[in-house]
């Protein structure tokens, strides 16, 4: 069976993370997305430590669609260099990674409903 991951990324915006998760969905490229925040976010950006207000996207997803959600989110973000991380999960219930595995079938048309919920 194929493995589920994880991906998170951050923005400065609430409205462009949703965007970018709706994208992402269409295509049934993700599952589903949570969005949390606003977070407060310190990092090392050009030699300095900066400190931002963000809010952050927890996607589900296949292993094998990782560089197409990778390429879909470097096409939405404004960041220079975005947070784009993913997890492969080592235990999964086995009725929600059938659930994720479900919703991004490639070619599976978009608005068809399964009756499951995250």
């Amino acid at each position: 069976m194929e493995p589920i991951i994880t991906i998170t990324t951050t923005t400065d915006k609430k409205e462009a993370l949703e965007e970018m998760g709706r994208s992402l969905l269409k295509q049934r490229l993700i599952a589903c997305i949570q969005v949390v925040g606003p977070i407060k976010s310190l990092y090392w950006w050009k030699g300095n430590v900066e400190e931002a207000s963000e809010w952050l996207g927890i996607m589900k997803s296949r292993k094998s669609l990782y560089p197409r959600v990778e390429a879909e989110i470097r096409s939405l973000h404004s960041y220079e260099v975005p947070e784009i991380v993913a997890t492969e999960a080592s235990d999964v219930l086995s009725a929600y990674g059938d659930w994720v595995r479900t919703e991004t079938e490639a070619g599976r048309e978009t608005g068809q409903k399964t009756g499951q919920e995250t």
